[in-house]
């Protein structure tokens, strides 16, 4: 599934709102067109190919803000029911309630096993597993 981006992030009031199973919070674009977050950059090829598939898993990228918006108290998304603390990060869903949370240096590690019941849950007591698009053969 594609990943979509929220048009108007701050019009979301909770995770009721959103219809993906994942939910993408990353540091806002600057001016060169990259986000000023170098973590974020160091996840933003593997959120892509995650979410590249077609029979892969839905995600909604929220931007956060620029560096001084991000770091006040008083940013829409430190507060409830979002609680971003930290950049990248990625909720999973369910039933519009949070059922999983990956932030920073575990998105590289364990991103699969983050998405994997979402995108292939298993049957017949058999194990599910997902890979990338570029690593399949």
């Amino acid at each position: 599934m594609p990943l979509n981006t929220a048009a108007k992030p701050l019009e979301l009031s909770s995770y009721e709102d959103i219809k993906e199973n994942f939910v993408i919070f990353y540091a806002s674009c600057d001016e060169s067109g990259g986000m000023w977050c170098p973590d974020c950059r160091d996840v933003e090829d593997l959120v892509r190919y995650t979410f590249a598939p077609a029979d892969g898993p839905s995600g909604l990228i929220i931007y956060v803000g620029q560096r001084p918006e991000w770091k006040t108290e008083t940013n829409h998304f430190r507060a409830a029911p979002w609680c971003i603390q930290s950049i990248p990060t990625i909720v999973k869903l369910q039933d519009s309630k949070e059922v999983g949370r990956h932030v920073e240096g575990e998105i590289i590690g364990d991103l699969p096993a983050l998405i994997e019941s979402a995108v292939h849950p298993p049957a017949n007591n058999s194990e599910a597993k997902f890979t990338y698009p570029h690593m399949q053969s």
